[in-house]
Parts: structure tokens; C-alpha cells; sequence
């Protein structure tokens, strides 16, 4: 017996040792009051030696499935009935664990929520002022973190930004800036934290198409499109077909993209994942890779080493024209490059990847940027109303280099845009552009399996689309 109660787990010891102390309590004590005994109860007083006494024995009757005080807490009975003793130990382990974690887990501050609508030439100082928040504290959240900046250029005024209180004090900042994203500052023991987050967001694929009767940009909003989207379609097709004076009435598109969704709510959209574009009767397919760029579905880029042209213009006020009359002058004049009337301060981007080999000013040219790519080619801009960079310095393929003005010797707002190779001045519209390299031979075989898919997929709704229109 002694070994075996050594083997028991020393938790199991103090249990049993408490109900063992719990049922002496019991037996010592009595459970009615007690009484002397009385002169008429008959009890011998002595029992004398040598005579014999009847004690009459009374049959013992056991009780089943019952236990009562006067029950013996035996080692057999223990071991034979361990497994339930674990269970009544693990379950009173937990009651009181549970308690200890509720008695020891901190209870969470109550946020009292204020919805600030941000007004005309608002600030973060304004709006703290007009919530009694202290100096000291918008000092400390203007430390918090690179994301303050950013909320702070994109206070709009319109918008709302919530701030959080725990008793009287700024606990937490949240501002969003789109339906995706948004800014959040909160308090720490060291001060405050800001972090520029993206909500989680799941993907719907849709489709939409149309063809064109008026504009590329009409059509596009009537088949559901986004602005950004529109531009983002003319992008992709961009080198091979010039959306100011390419298209005509009759062309079409479609395209599969993206829906986000954030808890099953639309939230914007996402990638253009496929796209089809007919320009008289010139049809052009794109399909986006694992790799963010476009390729036709053989697997070559979409991307050429030049872009046809390097602002959203109005129009092309002047062509290539080797003997143009000059507008200022009279005089003949060669006109080596194209006039993009656009509004001052339109974007200029590079054509291509390549080294800034000037950027200054002159009379003639006002500000203009040089640009080497490679061996063979120059592209220039010229009557910049703005440069934003630098002799000498690298740059990338649709990187801002400028924007649109009328500086130096010119009529009117417009880029002027030069293409050389090897140094001949060549008609920036319709120069053969090099091509960008294809898909890596290793990649074209999973790239083709998704390219197969979405052209059927272009088909299907291409179709789908066309039978609607018929009917209507």
C-alpha cells in the first residue's frame, strides 16, 4: 500500500488528502446534540468476570450506488476510480484557472469615438484646438511616424477623421484615405505610433465591353469603366495604337478585371487581367503575368523599348514637317519633332529607360531635358515649364521628367518632341520601335495555360456581349 501511494501524483495526494480531512470533520462531529446517559437506560455497569453476556449481533445490509459519512476512502477504491478522479481535478483546475485569468486579465479602456468633419484650409492643429487636445500631445503624434506626413497632405476637406478618447485623453487617430487604406495613430508607452495599413480584401473577376461611337473615353464609362481604368486600358495598348488620332468609329474593347471586396462590400478595383482592343480592324490582346507587365498571348511584352508618345495631349498642334513654315518667323523652317498642345502643367514622362544628357535652358528651347537611350537613340523635350531632373542623372521608362509650358520661342503651351537614331532626326509617329524582350522560355508554358483561359474568356463575354446588343 505504501508503494502504491507514493506512486500517486503529489495533486492527487492533496485532493485525496483534503476529502479524507473533510470526512473525519464529519465523524467527529456529531449530527445530533449530545446527551449524558440517563438512570433508565439499561447499561450494565460493570461486567463481572466469569458470567457469560448474550449479545445478540444484528445482520449488516449494504448500500448500494450510495455513499454516506460513515464510508471508508480505501486505496483500492482510489485507484480503481482514478480516471474520474482526473476528471473532477481537471475540471475544478479549470474553474479556478478561469477565475485567476478573469480576476488577473486587465480589463480593455472604453474608446470614446468623435467623428471630426475636416473643413476648408483645415490643419491637425485646427482640429485638436477645436477638441481641447493639448499642444503637447500634437506634438508627440507629429513624432509618431513617417504615415503622419502623409495624413497630413491628404486632409480633405469633406472627409472625416475619427478620434479616439480613454478618459479625456487622445488614444487613437484613424483618418481613411481610400476605401482600401487608412491611416492609424495610437498610444503606446512611449508616446504614439503611426502606420499606414490596407484593409483585407478578397477579388471578384468581371467583365465589360463595348464598341465605340464617339469617343474611346465615352464608351469606356458607359461600359462601366473607371477614369482610372480608361487610362490604365489605353496604357496597355499604348505602343501600338496612338488614342488621340488612331481610333475610329466602329473599334471596340473588352476587358476582365478585378472587383475588391472588403467584408463581401465592393471597394474599389483591382488589376486589368486580360484585354482585347480592334482599331481598324487591327485586333490587339494583352494578358497580365505573374510579373505585373503585359503580354500578347504568345508571351511578348506589350511594352516596347519607347512610348508612341510622352504626355496625355489634346491634339498635335504641329507635325514632323522638314519644310514647315515657322510660326513665329515666317521663314522655312524644318520641323524636326511633334507639337503636343496640352495644359500647363501636364506630365512629361520619359519615352524609355535611358540617361538625362542635358537638362538646361535656352532662348530658343526654354526649359528643355535630353534624353540618351543606349547606342542609338535621343529623345528631346523642349518649352518645359518645369524640369525635375538632372544632367547626368538615370531614368526610368513613363518617370516624370517635366511638365507642359510655354517657355522660350513659342506661340502657346506644348511639348516639343524629338526622336533621333543615330543621330537623324526621325518622326516620333511612325518610327519603328524596338521591342522589349519576352517572356523567359522557362515561364511561357505556365504563362501560356493562363493566356489560353482568358481569351476564352474574352470570347465567351465578347459573344455573350454582342448577343445582348443585338436583341436590345
Amino acid at each position: 500500500m505504501t508503494h502504491l501511494w507514493v506512486q500517486f501524483p503529489t495533486r492527487h495526494k492533496i485532493y485525496i488528502a483534503s476529502i479524507i480531512s473533510f470526512l473525519m470533520l464529519i465523524l467527529l462531529v456529531p449530527t445530533e446534540k449530545a446527551t449524558a446517559s440517563r438512570q433508565n437506560e439499561t447499561v450494565p455497569e460493570r461486567l463481572q468476570p466469569g458470567v457469560r453476556y448474550d449479545l445478540s449481533l444484528q445482520p449488516v445490509v449494504p448500500i448500494e450506488n450510495k455513499k454516506t459519512s460513515e464510508q471508508r476512502f480505501t486505496q483500492p477504491e482510489v485507484v480503481a476510480n482514478e480516471s474520474a478522479l482526473n476528471d473532477e481535478l481537471s475540471s475544478t483546475e479549470k474553474k479556478v484557472g478561469e477565475s485567476l485569468l478573469e480576476a488577473s486579465a486587465p480589463s480593455l479602456p472604453k474608446i470614446d469615438w468623435r467623428d471630426e468633419k475636416i473643413r476648408r484650409n483645415d490643419s491637425l492643429a485646427k482640429i485638436f484646438e477645436r477638441n481641447s487636445i493639448p499642444a503637447k500631445t500634437l506634438i508627440e503624434v507629429s513624432r509618431s511616424g513617417k504615415a503622419v506626413d502623409t495624413l497630413v497632405r491628404k486632409l480633405i476637406p469633406g472627409q472625416v477623421i475619427q478620434l479616439g478618447f480613454v478618459e479625456d485623453e487622445l488614444n487613437q487617430i484613424v483618418y481613411p484615405l481610400s476605401q482600401l487604406e487608412f491611416i492609424e495613430i495610437h498610444k503606446t508607452e512611449t508616446g504614439y505610433s503611426a502606420q499606414q495599413l490596407k484593409k483585407q480584401t478578397e477579388s471578384e473577376v468581371l467583365y465589360a465591353g463595348a464598341e465605340i461611337h464617339s469617343s474611346f473615353w465615352n464608351a469606356g464609362l458607359q461600359a462601366g469603366l473607371t477614369d482610372n481604368q480608361i487610362m490604365n486600358l489605353a496604357n496597355i495598348f499604348g505602343w501600338d495604337i496612338d488614342f488621340a488620332l488612331d481610333i475610329r468609329k466602329g473599334d471596340s474593347f473588352s476587358v476582365v478585371y478585378e472587383e475588391l471586396l472588403v467584408d463581401g462590400e465592393p471597394a474599389g478595383f483591382g488589376n486589368i487581367l486580360a484585354a482585347e482592343f480592334t482599331s481598324q480592324n487591327q485586333t490587339f490582346r494583352a494578358i497580365r503575368h505573374q510579373d505585373g507587365e503585359y503580354y500578347t498571348p504568345q508571351g511578348n511584352s506589350m511594352r516596347k523599348a519607347f512610348l508612341r508618345a510622352p504626355v496625355n495631349f489634346k491634339y498635335i498642334s504641329s507635325n514632323f514637317n522638314p519644310r514647315r513654315l515657322h510660326p513665329v518667323t515666317g521663314r522655312v523652317a524644318p520641323h524636326r519633332g511633334i507639337d503636343y498642345a496640352a495644359r500647363t502643367g501636364t506630365p512629361v514622362v520619359s519615352a524609355g529607360d535611358g540617361k538625362v544628357i542635358k537638362s538646361g535652358y535656352s532662348s530658343l528651347n526654354g526649359n528643355y531635358v535630353f534624353i540618351q537611350h543606349g547606342k542609338e537613340y535621343v529623345t528631346k523635350y523642349l518649352h518645359l515649364h518645369k524640369r525635375y531632373v538632372k544632367t547626368g542623372q538615370r531614368v526610368k521608362q513613363n518617370q516624370k521628367i517635366g511638365t507642359v509650358g510655354a517657355t522660350g520661342r513659342v506661340t502657346g503651351p506644348h511639348l516639343h518632341y524629338e526622336f533621333l537614331v543615330n543621330g537623324v532626326h526621325r518622326n516620333p509617329k511612325t518610327v519603328k520601335l524596338p521591342k522589349a524582350l519576352p517572356l523567359p522560355a522557362a515561364e511561357l508554358k505556365t504563362f501560356k495555360q493562363t493566356a489560353n483561359s482568358m481569351v476564352a474568356l474574352l470570347e465567351r463575354n465578347k459573344n455573350t456581349l454582342l448577343a445582348k446588343t443585338s436583341q436590345d
